[in-house]
């Protein structure tokens, strides 16, 4: 295997996945300050919380509590118990995440980037949002909010997967901004969410989605050989049995990137155009060439 290739696609450097939190966090803001508070839209999540909070409190306090102080506030207990639950390791890079997004809320000019169009509030916002979490995620850290409670979930329940559980917890959110800013502009809010949740899980899943091939030969040898020099990619030869022939064959199995599977069906079709290929989506892999392993 090239290990120029095995190196690009192991762990990311501290510093890129450090960035990718800022970056993700001051689009998170973005979305929020000037697409959903703008909006008057709750899409759920602790920022959701802030906006109702902050439409309360508008005859207590001039404009009402600031987004950053109730998204601070609200984060407290919940990192003792992430530390608690998932260790200091997690709760470090959680800590940038939320005082990135906190200082983002603080300091990022409010934009009003969809204007009066609720439609618009909720597909700019729903995807402005949904690629700064997707990012945050990557990076391997959270922001606070939800999104961490979700992950502290999740490691109880891990058939679910972050974003899903996000869903639940700001589909409740949403059902509370109902009450303050009228259903119109929760049936909207209700798009952005399946947004959020669509982008983010595209973002986070779709970076790692491979293709499992079968192949069913009568040219095994020559066929593995192929994927070996032209792909340079692995191939297991796994001894199956054609029911109706009675026929015991080698069927190979391999794993290759999107990219590659256009050419590795071609090269098939080449060597033997009778080939049998069956083509599915392998949601993750770890392993060289693929996601490598922390060691």
């Amino acid at each position: 295997m090239n290990s120029k290739k095995s190196s690009m696609q192991g762990r990311k450097p501290l510093w890129l996945e450090y960035l990718m939190i800022i970056v993700g966090t001051g689009l998170m803001s973005l979305a929020i300050n000037s697409v959903f508070d703008a909006s008057g839209m709750v899409t759920g999540g602790f920022s959701g919380i802030a906006i109702i909070i902050k439409a309360w409190t508008k005859g207590l306090v001039n404009g009402g509590i600031p987004l950053w102080v109730t998204n601070c506030v609200l984060n407290i207990p919940l990192f003792f118990i992430a530390w608690r639950v998932k260790g200091f390791s997690f709760i470090k890079k959680a800590i940038l995440g939320e005082i990135s997004l906190s200082v983002w809320l603080a300091i990022q000019p409010v934009f009003h980037l969809a204007g009066d169009d609720l439609l618009l509030a909720a597909l700019y916002g729903g995807v402005i949002q949904g690629v700064g979490i997707g990012l945050v995620f990557l990076g391997g850290g959270t922001t606070g909010g939800t999104d961490m409670m979700a992950a502290i979930i999740q490691k109880f329940l891990q058939h679910y997967s972050i974003s899903q559980i996000m869903q639940i917890i700001d589909g409740a959110v949403v059902v509370v901004g109902m009450y303050v800013f009228g259903i119109h502009k929760a049936l909207y809010a209700i798009i952005a969410v399946y947004l959020v949740t669509k982008v983010s899980d595209g973002l986070i899943e779709g970076l790692k989605f491979s293709k499992a091939v079968y192949i069913i030969t009568e040219k095994p040898e020559e066929i593995a050989g192929m994927i070996m020099e032209d792909l340079d990619r692995g191939a297991t030869g796994i001894n199956v049995k054609g029911m109706y022939s009675g026929q015991d064959k080698l069927m190979l199995f391999v794993v290759v990137n999107k990219k590659e599977i256009v050419m590795l069906k071609e090269k098939v079709d080449e060597i033997d155009p009778q080939a049998f290929v069956i083509v599915t989506d392998a949601r993750e892999v770890h392993g060289e060439g693929f996601i490598e392993k922390n060691r």
